[in-house]
């Protein structure tokens, strides 16, 4: 081994050697008093241990991501007052694969849906104001007519169960009002995905409760299924934009919960759309590049099985 070598590996396994002189000496005929200076890097130990430190930062409470909005009831005509994200102060994670959106914190779906305390009509944020004077003639008759009022205090925060509480609430008045197709699967599909939450969070609990978890996985799984009939049939019936979404984002989706089902060949032919569209994007045609080479690792998987 060459020597220089031999030098670089010796003083990577020495022991921490400490200089006893001032490095700095001689530069007193300069006017500079640098005494003692016998260790230049130690300023910057002490604040990378600061650092580190820092690092540790509390985690903010749910709250302070939540402001109050007043909102007018479309069908009862009352305000009441709704929990709504602060524009800005949530970061966003990447999501998950089937494009469920992911913050640091908090779970912003809990709050996506308005729900009047007073009247019973509930709706996701971007259904809430829109409803036809038939609309509204059927929910009074078919929800407010029996719906026991909670009062006008929104809680502070939703956690899980509450928030998919309002998600049922909202589906219900869809079917009521004889919503869109499409409609009902995204609220089925926003249901799914705070299951999904829930059971993360279950998960992450220092005491861990099988049961529940149990049991909200077979519900995410079941209003998946939902979900994913419903946008089958809604692409096929309706128009783009769907639920805010355009098509390549809907035949994204679609393609990964046909593979979440394993129907590869319904996933293939979204996956074939979205890389002939020019309207698609290149992160989501990566998207759909890295989906199919899952498909195709599951039936290489699926052959040799």
């Amino acid at each position: 081994m060459p020597e220089r070598h031999k030098v670089f590996l010796l003083s990577q396994d020495a022991p921490e050697m400490r200089c006893t002189m001032n490095l700095f000496a001689g530069l007193e005929k300069f006017g500079i008093k640098a005494d003692d200076t016998t260790n230049l890097f130690e300023e910057e130990k002490k604040a990378a241990t600061q650092g580190e430190g820092a690092a540790k930062e509390e985690i903010p409470e749910e709250d302070s991501f939540l402001l109050d909005k007043a909102i007018r009831c479309t069908v009862c005509d009352k305000v009441f007052k709704t929990k709504i994200i602060k524009n800005g102060r949530v970061k966003r994670k990447e999501p998950d694969l089937d494009l469920r959106p992911r913050f640091e914190y908090i779970d912003t779906l809990k709050y996506n849906v308005v729900s009047c305390p007073y009247c019973g009509y509930t709706a996701m944020n971007r259904y809430f104001e829109h409803l036809t004077s038939g609309q509204r003639k059927m929910i009074k008759e078919q929800v407010g007519a029996n719906y026991k009022a909670e009062g006008s205090v929104d809680p502070m925060v939703l956690d899980y169960d509450m928030a998919i509480e309002r998600y049922k609430l909202a589906l219900f008045n869809t079917i009521v009002k004889k919503g869109k197709t499409s409609e009902k699967a995204y609220i089925c599909l926003n249901i799914a995905w705070l299951y999904r939450g829930q059971v993360e969070e279950l998960n992450a609990a220092e005491t861990r409760d099988e049961a529940k978890i149990k049991e909200c996985q077979g519900q995410e799984e079941a209003f998946y299924q939902q979900a994913f009939e419903g946008f089958m049939k809604a692409v096929s019936t309706e128009d783009f934009p769907m639920c805010g979404m355009d098509s390549c984002t809907v035949d994204y989706l679609l393609a990964t919960m046909a593979y979440h089902y394993k129907k590869f060949d319904v996933s293939s032919k979204c996956i074939a759309r979205i890389q002939a569209a020019p309207s698609a994007s290149k992160k989501m045609k990566d998207r759909a590049f890295d989906l199919k080479e899952k498909i195709v690792t599951e039936i290489k998987n699926g052959k040799q099985a």
